[in-house]
This record gives structure tokens, sequence and C-alpha cells, in this order.
């Protein structure tokens, strides 16, 4: 049975293939696909324990030019309520993150037609040189791409710029479905699959720090799902592991053009232990707190050894996520679901350059 042959896999530490992804995401029972993600999962971290921190995601401009019909948040230039935070503006949000004990920042904006690379770099070395004390993910594979096409610059000189101004993270934020027939369908301005991997291997290859991303829930096809995570495992080999994590979440449709509904967090948690599963060469794996608020918790027991606890993030708040500062209620439902939430420093940079 395909379960069985599944099993071995898991307990022999091999990794799985498509079709055994497949298979369970469409007819496994839930308890296998915790018992089994679980097992995965307490192969790589200590059983019982659940790491977390405090961040904030700055949203630091809501002009963008991708036009994404899943998005809540972008403006067109020249639209009445388009921004474009000030130095001292993006400061007083990073100390607001401060007074609630966050560690950690993520840098999030859109495809500003005037930010150059430099524009980035001398932000992100401002920010860094006010708050040394914290950790900051500067800005998203996304958002450099277009950057660096403002810029009339390649990934690589890019990167390089970015990291001569002290930069240190590029996260894999705007990856959504890396699929080219759900990119065609929703984000035609935005990139390409494999243009999206050449700029974070020249990220990865400039020393930078990188992470893998995914949402599900928009109209994406178990295939194009599938599509996702076959490409990421593959590249995280070809990176030698440079990847230390993968957060996947959930569409929020409210307020955007693309509307639908959300998917249930049964369907969210099947799909986390399949990417627990499937993506068997990345350490870590995380649970979004952001989009599932406390059910995300449930996620712990499917794979997830992580979760943020964000304090606020306006893209996601447009699209309809709740965020509240009540981080006791989610670490009670960690505690709740068996495990014990442990604190953590924001992760270091990687070791080695990938090659």
């Amino acid at each position: 049975m395909p379960l069985a042959e599944i099993a071995a896999r898991v307990d022999q530490g091999a990794p799985i293939d498509r079709q055994h992804a497949a298979w369970l995401f469409e007819h496994a029972s839930m308890d296998d696909l915790s018992r089994l993600a679980t097992q995965a999962r307490d192969r790589l971290h200590p059983p019982g324990e659940a790491t977390y921190l405090v961040m904030a995601i700055v949203n630091y401009t809501n002009i963008c030019v991708a036009r994404c019909d899943y998005c809540a948040f972008y403006r067109l230039p020249k639209a009445p309520d388009g921004y474009l935070l000030t130095l001292n503006q993006v400061f007083e949000r990073i100390e607001a993150l401060k007074a609630f004990g966050g560690t950690m920042v993520g840098f999030n904006g859109g495809f500003h037609p005037k930010l150059r690379i430099s524009d980035y770099g001398e932000l992100f070395q401002a920010v860094r040189g006010r708050f040394p004390d914290l950790e900051f993910y500067e800005t998203t594979v996304a958002e450099f791409m277009y950057s660096c096409k403002v810029s009339r610059m390649s990934y690589d000189e890019g990167a390089q710029a970015l990291r001569g101004y002290g930069v240190r993270w590029v996260t894999g934020g705007g990856a959504e479905v890396l699929d080219d027939a759900f990119r065609k369908r929703h984000s035609p301005l935005k990139y390409e699959v494999e243009d999206y991997y050449d700029a974070q291997r020249a990220i990865l290859q400039a020393g930078l720090g990188s992470t893998a991303t995914m949402v599900i829930g928009f109209d994406e096809t178990l295939e194009e799902r599938l599509n996702h995570l076959e490409r990421l495992r593959r590249f995280q080999d070809e990176m030698s592991g440079a990847l230390p994590s993968f957060l996947c979440w959930t569409y929020k449709p409210y307020n955007t053009e693309l509307g639908g509904h959300e998917v249930s967090t049964d369907e969210y948690l099947r799909w986390l232990a399949v990417c627990r599963l499937y993506l068997h060469n990345i350490e870590h794996v995380r649970t979004s707190v952001l989009t599932q608020n406390e059910q995300a918790m449930r996620g712990l027991c499917f794979g997830a050894n992580d979760f943020d606890i964000p304090t606020e993030d306006e893209v996601t708040q447009k699209a309809g996520a709740t965020i509240h500062h009540d981080f006791e209620r989610i670490l009670q439902a960690a505690r709740d679901v068996g495990y014990v939430p442990v604190h953590r420093s924001p992760l270091p940079l990687p070791m080695r350059r990938a090659s």
C-alpha cells in the first residue's frame, strides 16, 4: 500500500517522491499525516519543543506596478492613498516592535518604479546602524528582482551591492506559487519561475541569507503546488542546503480582485505535513500565525517546528488577516497541542557560502 511504502521511507530518513506527496495530500488520514510529519520533524528537532520569535513586517511603501490580482495592498503610482515611508517613520515602526519585545523586522513593499538598489541599501544601512540589537530581513527576492531591473543591474551586481551596504538577508517572499501557469493567470507582470531562482541563486552566492516561502489557497491545482515543491527541493540540492527555512501560509481573499474563499485549516495542515515530508532537505518548517492565528499551533503536530508572532503586516491585514497582541494566547495554544514554546534568537547567517 502507498502508506506502508511512504512510512518505510520516513523511517529510513529517505525522501518521498512526487507521487507519494500527491497520495498523502489526497488520501492519507489526518492522523497518519500528523504521525509521519512529526516523525520527520523529530529527527531534526527536539520532540515536544517549538521555537518562536516576535517580529514585525514593516511595509515601507504600498506603491507597486506588478498588479497581482490576489493583492489588496498595492496602489499604483500617483494613487491618492499611495505612500512611501520616510526614514523616521520606518524608525517609529521599529520602535513599536521593540516595545512589544520583538527581535526581528522583516521589510516588504512593492515594485516601486523609482526605488533603486542604492535606495534600498541606504535604507537598510541606516536601519541597522540605528538598531544594532535587532535582526532584519531587509527585502524579498521579488522586490530585489524588480529593483535590479530599475537599477539596470544584473542579479549578481545587485546582490553584491546590497552586501556592500551591510544587508544580510533577502527572504524568499513574493514566491506565492512558483509555477509559470499560475503566474501567467495572476501575476503576469511579476516574473517567471526560473528568473526567480536565478535571482535567489545570485543572492546566496553573494553570501547573503535567504529563505523559502509558499502561499496556498488561490485557485492553484495540486499539480501546480507540487511543481513548486519539486523545483524548490531541487534548488535546495543545487545550493547545498543553503536555505534554512520554509514558511507556508494561506491566501486571504478579502478586498482583492481575485476574491474567492479561504482554504480550511485542515487543508492547510494537510499541505504543511506534505511540505515537511517532501522537503526533506530544509531543516526548519514554519507555521503561519499571521494567517491562521491560534489554529497555526496545530501545525506543530503536522511537521512545523517554528513560528513567528507578528505585531504588524499591512499586506495581509488589508486582505483580511487579523493580528492581536495577546501573545500569551498563541503560546498557550502551542502548549494545548503538546508543545513547549521556546523563544529563540533570529536565525544566524549561513556559515558557508553556497557554490
